[in-house]
This record gives structure tokens, C-alpha cells and sequence, in this order.
């Protein structure tokens, strides 16, 4: 077959007659099948070709000039500065029709709300919607044996529209195709459809609920996301579950998870993009409080992703990306629903800690522990899954027991600073004082909890100088505990760090040398000299801007220091107001 040129295919698509448009657009699309960067100077006739395919679509068509039509709008939908022919309402119910998404009662509001929150005019007139509502009520149901060609074509096409094009997105919005989508998505059971069709269903939503807000809520809400796609998921996977809430792989019943074969890569893909829909619906639900009924739905799905976080995939990689989104919407479900995490009974070669199955709590900490290593993008890829480490610990005591064995054992080295060396608590310590923020106060945050949020014990096990920054921000540079629900712990101080606590340095958290007394030698008059010296300096530095004196208050916090709060300290040196803390205070795990 000869390669056409684009003014050659409209030429033949001008005549109307089926015959020369298969010809044309096998050619056509044979030709830019790979293409992805489009010519600027042929954006006309490209346009002018979608509206000449589209007027095609809505005749009585061969299979065959079908399908090249189909193919010839996928491949120039991917034209985002070419869209203009596909995002009316009258293309992009044509499109939902091929796609067998089209919902015969589809209302084309004159306004919908975009990503923003904004009302934007979608347009078109009176006669195009009427024309539109005309094409949707003569839609008829898919036949028993639906061409799924034609719908995988179809849903590719809406799906390059929705990725480019704002318009696009408000018009599949007001045409309810999620509501079509959900339709097929129930017949996640049905072996009729084949894993395109599935795929494209799912990438689609996951667009539809990525970019609109409404289509988000209108998933969650009205057409049980959560239940929905935690039913497909199962299915996907091949689970059944037991009323116990504990998962097995059908025909694997009795064999531990991490034993089974790893799933294959169709299911693999399928089942990442259901956790990503998943995510977007319910990525504000830890933020509310759920009801009985909710509870258990989520419990169900985390049953499922516990499932999900001990199965392997065709490959590290695709395993640790499988994970990764399994993590990612693990942290989004409410708190008290994570005690799935720990029901399933143990097993022979499960981690078994104070009774408990600690299966997916250690493969928590080893994937973070892996991406901590990785040390690529931290704030992304590390803190999902130490947030939800955190939390867990929060909630769970048996939980926060273990991750302590783990990551904060008996502390037996106390001549290296906790931020030196290659343990897991060295680590995290090391992050403590991380350039980003966010990464720094959750590396914190999790330390501080493993700690029951003692200060002392978290001064412990971090030195003061890495632990100020979380103290600082919660008032507790004075010592004490926040308050919180833990349980109490056994003793269980190390020889070691008996002996050796008396010469710990509170501040860097290690035994250090004796240094030399600077003021030794001098006498009253040369150290009040010192003092005002250095008085004066940060003073200097003050005035300028360059440094903010700050002093500890009697509530815990810093405040900032004025000039004459510099004289009187050193005039007259702040007193303290109690004891150091015993850093031992406290009972321990």
C-alpha cells in the first residue's frame, strides 16, 4: 500500500464513498501509527480530516471503514493543538456510543464545574444538542458479541481528549460517562470482555476522576466507588475472602502469600490502575470520621491490600511499583481500619511478634527501608509509606512494639553519634536534619513515636541537637511527654548504656572526650569581659538582620530576644527552672 499524503486522504474522504475512504485511511494510518509530534503547518487539514472521519462515524459503515476511522481519530487525537473537531458534545457522544459508554439519559447542562471549582460555558447551540440527545436515545445496548476493537479504539480516542483538553473534560463530565463506565466496570466477573477492554475502562476513570472534581465525588458517592473497585480488584486478582477478612489467591487457599506465583503482568497492570482510581476517591476519607457501614468497606479493601502488599509481580521493578501504589492508598484509609493489616492468624515462617502476624508490618518497614536507601525524591517515594508506619504505630501497640525492636533496639552504642553508621535508626536520624521540611519533620514525627513521645527517651536515642526541631515545634524544649494513649513498657536498659550515661553529652547523644575548660585560668573580671564581647557581637548581628536571638520561655517555646534580653543574660545568666531531664525517667521496651 502507497503512503497518501494528508491532502490526498481528505481528497478521497470528500468523495463520501466507503471504498476510497479505507483505502485512504489504512494508508493514513499505517503511515503515522507511531507518531506522536505533528507538523504545525498541517493543523487545518488534520482538523478538517477529524471532522470529515466524524461525519463518517455517524453513517452506516463496513466493519472494516469503521475500525480505520476509529484509528484514524485515535491518532489524531493525540494532536493536543487538534482537538477542536473532537470535543463538542455531538464527537464526544459519538465516541461514548462506539465505546459503549453512551448513557441514554445524559443531560447536557449548559454549565459544569471544572477541576477549580469555576463554571465554564461548555457551548454549542440549541441544534447540536438537540442532535446530540437524538444520537444518544437511538444508542443501543452492546450485542452479545460486541466488536471490541471498535470499543477499545473508541475508549483510546475519549481518553486522549480527556488527557489534552479542558472542554473535552467538561463534556464527558456532562454526558455521565462515568456512569457508563461504572455499568461495565460491575462485569468485572463476565469473561466477555477481554483485558483491553478492562484496561481502557480503568484508564479512562482514572482520568475522569484525576482531573474532575465532580466525577470524583459523583464515583465515590453515588456509584459506591470504594465497593465497586474493591470488588474488581479482588476479581482481578482472583481472591476469595473469608468473613475473617482474611484473603487467599482461588485455588491457592492455605499457602502463605509470599509463596504464591506472582501474578502476571495483565493483572498486574490492571490491578494499579484500580488502586490509583482508588486513591483519588479517597484520598480526604482519613480526614473525616466514617460510619459503621463505610468501616467496613474499608476494612474489606485493606484486607484486599494487605493481599496486595505480600504478592509479587512478573519482575522487582513491577513489584516495587505495585507496592508502591498499594502503600500509597494503605495511607489513605481510616485509621482504625489498619488493624487488618495484623488479623490474618500465623502461620509456620510468619513474623510473629507478641502473638501477632507481623507479615505486612516488616514488609512495610523493608520497603521503606529500600526507598530510604534509594535516597531518590524522598518527600515522594519514602514518605507515603513512613507516614503510614507512623500511624500505625500511633493506633496499633503491638505494632509500635515491634517497628521499636526494629528500628530503636536497646542501645548498646553510645560512641558514635545516633546519625553515624548504617543501622535503620542512624538512617532516620540522618533525615532529622534533611534540607526538605517535610521529609525532616516526618523522619521526626516517627522517631518520636517509637519513643511513646517521651522527650527524654527521644533525646535518647537521637541527641538534642538532631531532636529541637520537633521539641521546638511542640512546645517541649523543657522536657515532659505529649500526651497520648500508649501502654507501659518493661525496663530494658542495656549494661552498656548504664555504665556509660553519666558521660553522655545530651547534645550529640554519645560519650565524648573530656575538653578543656576555656575559662580555665581566667579570672571574674576577663570572663564578664568574654561574655559582654560576645554580648556585643550577637547584638551586632541582631541589628543587621543577620541572626534572631531566640530564648526558651517557661511554656516550652522559643521566643525571640531583644537587646536589652541579651545585657541581663549577661549580666545576671538564665537560671534553670528544673533539672536536666533523666533520660531515663521512664519506663522502656
Amino acid at each position: 500500500m502507497m503512503n497518501m499524503d494528508l491532502s490526498a486522504v481528505i481528497e478521497e474522504m470528500e468523495t463520501g464513498d466507503q471504498d476510497s475512504a479505507l483505502t485512504a485511511l489504512q494508508s493514513y494510518n499505517k503511515q503515522m501509527n507511531q507518531c506522536f509530534t505533528f507538523n504545525r503547518d498541517e493543523q487545518k487539514d488534520r482538523e478538517h480530516l477529524g471532522e470529515l472521519v466524524l461525519g463518517f462515524l455517524n453513517r452506516e459503515l463496513q466493519p472494516s471503514c469503521l475500525l480505520a476511522c476509529l484509528e484514524t481519530v485515535r491518532i489524531l487525537s493525540r494532536d493536543k493543538n487538534c482537538l477542536d473537531p473532537f470535543t463538542n458534545q455531538f464527537a464526544m457522544s459519538t465516541l461514548a456510543r462506539y465505546a459503549s459508554i453512551a448513557v441514554d439519559s445524559a443531560t447536557t447542562p449548559a454549565h459544569s464545574q471544572s477541576v477549580d471549582g469555576q463554571e465554564e460555558d461548555v457551548g454549542g447551540d440549541e441544534e447540536e444538542t438537540g442532535l446530540c440527545s437524538k444520537v444518544l436515545k437511538e444508542s443501543s445496548p452492546p450485542s452479545e458479541n460486541p466488536d471490541q476493537e471498535v470499543i477499545v479504539e473508541a475508549l483510546k480516542s475519549i481518553c486522549n481528549i480527556l488527557l489534552h483538553n479542558e472542554t473535552g473534560q467538561m463534556v464527558a463530565a456532562d454526558l455521565q460517562l462515568i456512569k457508563g463506565v461504572a455499568e461495565r466496570l460491575k462485569q468485572c466477573h463476565d469473561p466477555t470482555w477481554n483485558y483491553e477492554v478492562h484496561f481502557f475502562d480503568l484508564r479512562l476513570t482514572f482520568l475522569l476522576t484525576a482531573l474532575r472534581v465532580d466525577v470524583r465525588a459523583q464515583l465515590a458517592q453515588e456509584l459506591h466507588g470504594v465497593s465497586l473497585l474493591g470488588n474488581h480488584l479482588e476479581a482481578t486478582l482472583g481472591l476469595c475472602c473469608s468473613g475473617t477478612l482474611e484473603t487467599a489467591r482461588a485455588g491457592f487457599e492455605g499457602i502463605p502469600t509470599e509463596e504464591l506465583p506472582p501474578l502476571s503482568r495483565q493483572q498486574t497492570e490492571l490491578a494499579m490502575e484500580i488502586l490509583k482510581i482508588l486513591f483519588n476517591i479517597t484520598f480526604d476519607i482519613n480526614r473525616r470520621k466514617v460510619d459503621e457501614e463505610e468501616a467496613a468497606v474499608y476494612r474489606h479493601l485493606g484486607a484486599i491490600l494487605r493481599h496486595c502488599l505480600m504478592s509479587h509481580a512478573d519482575g522487582e521493578e513491577r513489584t516495587e511499583e505495585f507496592h508502591s501504589h498499594t502503600v500509597n492508598l494503605l495511607g489513605n484509609l481510616p485509621l482504625p481500619c489498619l488493624d487488618v493489616l495484623l488479623l490474618p492468624k500465623v502461620q509456620q515462617g510468619s513474623i510473629e511478634y507478641m502473638g501477632v502476624n507481623m507479615d505486612a508490618v516488616n514488609m512495610l518497614l523493608k520497603f521503606m527501608e529500600k526507598r530510604l536507601d534509594r535516597g531518590h525524591k524522598l518527600k515522594e517515594t519514602l514518605l507515603p509509606s513512613l507516614n503510614l508506619l507512623t500511624e500505625s504505630a500511633r493506633i496499633h501497640r503491638e505494632t509500635r512494639k515491634f517497628l521499636r525492636s526494629k528500628v530503636l533496639p536497646p542501645l548498646r552504642d553510645v560512641k558514635n553519634r545516633p546519625e553515624v553508621g548504617n543501622t535503620l535508626r542512624n538512617k532516620i536520624v540522618r533525615l532529622m536534619t534533611h534540607i526538605d521540611t517535610d521529609v525532616k519533620d516526618c523522619a521526626a514525627e516517627f522517631l518520636f513515636v517509637l519513643c511513646k513521645e517521651s522527650v527524654s527517651r527521644f533525646i535518647k536515642y537521637t541527641g538534642y541537637g538532631n531532636a529541637a526541631g520537633l521539641l521546638a515545634a511542640r512546645g517541649l524544649l523543657r522536657g515532659g511527654k505529649d500526651p497520648g494513649i500508649y501502654s507501659e513498657d518493661e525496663d530494658s536498659e542495656t549494661e552498656e548504656y548504664r555504665e556509660a550515661k553519666a558521660q553522655i553529652n545530651p547534645i550529640t547523644g554519645v560519650v565524648e572526650e573530656e575538653q578543656p575548660n576555656p575559662m580555665e585560668g581566667m579570672t571574674e573580671e576577663q570572663k564578664e569581659y568574654e561574655a559582654m564581647k560576645l554580648v556585643n557581637m550577637f547584638d551586632k548581628l541582631s541589628r543587621n538582620r543577620l541572626i534572631q536571638p531566640m530564648q526558651l520561655g517557661m511554656d516550652g517555646t522559643m521566643t525571640e530576644m531583644t537587646t536589652e534580653d541579651l545585657h541581663k543574660l549577661a549580666n545576671k545568666p538564665l537560671l534553670q527552672s528544673e533539672d536536666p531531664p533523666n533520660l531515663d525517667s521512664e519506663d522502656e521496651n
